[in-house]
C-alpha cells in the first residue's frame, strides 16, 4: 500500500539550494519512494531562531512523495538523508542547519509517539511550510485542519516574509 507523504525541506547553511537538491535526490533514492510533486524554491526569514541568526535566511520547498505504509521507517530514512547532507544532532532546536526535513502529513494518518508526530504540530502556523505546499497541493485538507492548505495560506499574515525564488530545482 502506498501513502502520499508531504515533506517540508529547508536549509540556511552552506549552499542552500544545493543542499535541497541533494536532499531531494537522496529522498527519491530511498526504498519504495517515488516523488510525485515539488514546489518552487522559496527564500524565507527564520522563525523562532535566536536573534543572532536572524540574517541567515532559509530556502524552503515542499516535496510530495509516495511511500510505503512504514512511516516510522521513512522517517528514519529521512534522518539519514539529513545526516548525509551534514545535519548534526543539536543540543537545542532552531539552530542554523544545512538541511531540515519534516514530515507534514502522511495520507490520513495521525501518529503521536515520542519519535514522530504526524501531522506536523506547527505546520499551519508556518508560512514557509504552507506557501510551498499550497503551490502543489492547494486543495489538500490535512487531518486536524478545518480547511484546505490554500485557504489556510490566504488567512495567514504576510510576515514572516516568504519570497518565491525559482522552480525546476
Amino acid at each position: 500500500m502506498k501513502i502520499e507523504v508531504c515533506l517540508s525541506l529547508g536549509s540556511n547553511l552552506g549552499d542552500r539550494a544545493a543542499n535541497l537538491a541533494a536532499a531531494r535526490k537522496n529522498i527519491s533514492s530511498l526504498p519504495g519512494v517515488r516523488e510525485t510533486a515539488a514546489s518552487s524554491l522559496y527564500e524565507t526569514e527564520p522563525v523562532g531562531m535566536d536573534p543572532v541568526h536572524a540574517g541567515m535566511l532559509f530556502i524552503n520547498a515542499a516535496l510530495v512523495i509516495e511511500a510505503g505504509a512504514d512511516i516510522a521507517g521513512l522517517a528514519a530514512g529521512l534522518r539519514s538523508v539529513e545526516a548525509e547532507i551534514g545535519r548534526k544532532a543539536a543540543p537545542a532546536s532552531n539552530l542554523p542547519r544545512p538541511i531540515d526535513i519534516d514530515v507534514i502529513c502522511a495520507g490520513g494518518l495521525v501518529i503521536q509517539t515520542p519519535e514522530l508526530t504526524i501531522p506536523h504540530p506547527r505546520w499551519q502556523a508556518r508560512r514557509f511550510v504552507v506557501e510551498p505546499l499550497a503551490e502543489i497541493r492547494p486543495r489538500l485538507v490535512i487531518p486536524g485542519a478545518d480547511r484546505a492548505v490554500l485557504d489556510i495560506l490566504r488567512r495567514m499574515p504576510a510576515r514572516p516574509a516568504v519570497r518565491r525564488l525559482a522552480d525546476g530545482w
